[in-house]
């Protein structure tokens, strides 16, 4: 990390005050309700060092989840790597800046967004990221700019020996009426322990178009909190569709402020958990403004002695008349001792809106296994194509190709590993 004499003013302020907050917070606890199915403890008590600089198996790792024909941005432990990264396909409209040098340069409007997409109060790991502000990148997309290429952020965390932490960061500012599609990837050594605290705040322009497709494919030693906020304006229109089949301990926390009139969210995602696996997800949709739309679907497969939380929150505001909001949390438990906490939650403050909320946890169908068997598949086979069909729903929603198909091979490759027989 650099010297604070080399620090902007206003970096070394919202560290400051970030710092302050987490001191005072401090690691959450199981007495938080926000927090009381997901133990961090194993995080807390660790003795992680913090993470400086590339290692050896860096570049073979980003080269594994390559996505051809994309913008490349690495980050390799928390620090924006050029050299890793793929810029020669840069499009018009498209600005990259590596928050360090940016906040630096002060030109390219990093103060006016960075760490004000969230409120720091309300998510201690958020305020532990920005205490340790240093690096990381901003994707700045002129207005009326419609990107054709795809964005790919990747983002690696490891060492060459020893537990090791990161704080990666992300900002993405989409001018009015202009589009963009982008992956964001977490990956790291194979079987390695070690800590991923990230933060990605996204700003969607008035009529802008922003897809944001996150890949979790950590370490299953690994610790993993990822915490992404959108302020979406009028007619602008968000997607995050969030794909999980790594890490220990995976917290994911997606909030979306919906602050125009006539603004539009999908919000859907899929995850898969064998072992004694823990994945954590706490959404949470905010209609603040009338003639606004949302729709959740969230997935998950789970095996062995898995855990998964499912925490969905719906705020619709006083003002926000026309409201029109679905959300819909499924889950499959493949044993006996896998487990789900589904907790879908609807606040809302006004009187002419249409939202409806539900959550379904369960087996198999024993009738589709049945009939599948009854054409010739074995129950290994049969159980499979079910499964295949439960994920593919949110998998086909993918808009870059070549990512999807990543995505898609992965998951079935994880699913593929007899997680029946995993414990």
């Amino acid at each position: 990390m650099e010297t604070l004499v080399q620090v902007p003013a206003w970096v070394k302020e919202r560290r400051e005050h970030a710092s302050r907050r987490f001191a005072e917070v401090g690691f959450p606890t199981t007495r938080n309700e926000d927090w009381r199915f997901t133990n961090v403890s194993p995080i807390a008590e660790a003795k992680f060092a913090p993470a400086h600089g590339t290692f050896k198996q860096a570049a073979s790792l980003i080269a594994s989840v390559n996505v051809p024909g994309a913008v490349r941005l690495a980050i390799v432990n928390g620090e924006f790597v050029a050299a890793l990264s793929d810029l020669s396909t840069l499009p018009k409209g498209l600005r990259i800046a590596g928050l360090r040098d940016g906040a630096r340069d002060g030109t390219d409007g990093l103060e006016v967004h960075l760490g004000k997409v969230f409120n720091i109060d309300a998510h201690p790991f958020a305020a532990l990221n920005t205490s340790m502000l240093d690096d990381g990148v901003a994707l700045f997309i002129a207005s009326g700019a419609v990107i054709e290429t795809p964005i790919h952020i990747v983002t690696v965390t490891g060492s060459d020996g020893g537990a090791v932490t990161a704080h990666p960061r992300v900002l993405v500012v989409a001018g009015d009426h202009s589009q963009v599609r982008i992956g964001h990837t977490f990956i790291g050594v194979t079987d390695s322990v070690y800590f991923n605290n990230s933060v990605a705040e996204v700003v969607v322009g008035e009529g802008a178009i922003v897809d944001y497709y996150t890949d979790q494919r950590e370490s299953d030693q690994a610790f993993h909190v990822a915490n992404l906020q959108a302020h979406v304006s009028a007619k602008g229109v968000f997607a995050s569709h969030a794909f999980a089949t790594g890490a220990k301990i995976m917290r994911h926390d997606i909030g979306i402020g919906l602050k125009g009139e006539g603004a539009d969210c999908t919000m859907n995602g899929v995850y898969l958990a064998d072992g004694e696996r823990l994945l954590d997800t706490h959404t949470s949709l905010d209609h603040a403004m009338p003639h606004c739309t949302s729709h959740e679907l969230y997935k998950g497969i789970l095996a062995g002695k898995s855990k998964a939380v499912f925490n969905g929150r719906i705020i619709v505001r006083l003002d926000a008349q026309k409201t029109n909001a679905k959300q819909t949390n499924r889950a499959l438990l493949l044993s006996d001792d896998a487990t789900i906490n589904s907790n879908p939650q609807l606040e809302i403050f006004a009187d002419d809106v249409k939202c409806t909320h539900g959550a379904a946890v369960g087996q198999l169908d024993e009738e589709a296994m049945f009939y599948l068997q009854a054409r010739g598949l074995n129950r290994a086979e049969a159980r499979d194509m079910l499964l295949h069909a439960f994920a593919g729903e949110v998998i086909e929603g993918v808009k870059i190709p070549a990512l999807r198909e990543q995505i898609e091979a992965n998951f079935f490759a994880t699913l593929a590993r007899d997680i029946e027989g995993r414990s």
